[in-house]
């Protein structure tokens, strides 16, 4: 399957990313007024931007602590069996709970964040993992979070460019 090729974005499309990243509610006359141009000028731009598939999507940002108080870890997920790469993948992919994992570099193969309930259900679902051995998991380093000390809120406005400065 070809992949789009991203069209050329200007000071304005990205000035549009950046407003939208901290406000993805905002009409088209408020992200008209922020960047400077007409909201039909607006309303253009973010629809090419989406077809382009830069704009991917839009969610809600939900503040957990005011429904539970769950678990948040950071697991490191060292294989003894790289063959079985893509079966942990798939099987971490399906897991609710595993709501980031990334592939890293170094001794850890992968890096997921984990939220669970509290610490049984976390253990009860690391244990799953390492007992299966169809996944090859040697190891699973947790890091249980205390604070967040900074959220992500966006990617920074001199990566929307696309362009290095």
């Amino acid at each position: 399957m070809a992949t789009k090729r991203s069209p050329g974005l200007d000071r304005i499309d990205v000035k549009i990313l950046a407003e939208l990243q901290r406000n993805g509610r905002s009409t088209m006359q408020e992200l008209a007024m922020k960047v400077g141009l007409s909201p039909r000028a607006s309303l253009e731009r973010v629809r090419r931007l989406e077809a382009a598939g830069i704009i991917a999507g839009y969610r809600a940002v939900i503040d957990l602590t005011r429904l539970s108080r769950p678990i948040n870890v950071f697991a490191e997920i060292i294989l003894a069996k790289h063959a079985q790469r893509g079966h942990v993948e798939r099987r971490l992919a399906a897991i609710e709970e595993v709501v980031e994992c990334w592939e890293v570099t170094g001794t850890t193969d992968y890096l997921a964040r984990i939220m669970c309930p509290d610490i049984a259900a976390y253990e009860t679902l690391t244990t799953q993992l390492i007992d299966d051995p169809n996944l090859g998991i040697s190891r699973i380093v947790s890091h249980v979070a205390l604070r967040p000390v900074r959220r992500f809120a966006g990617y920074p406005e001199s990566l929307l460019s696309g362009k290095p400065d």
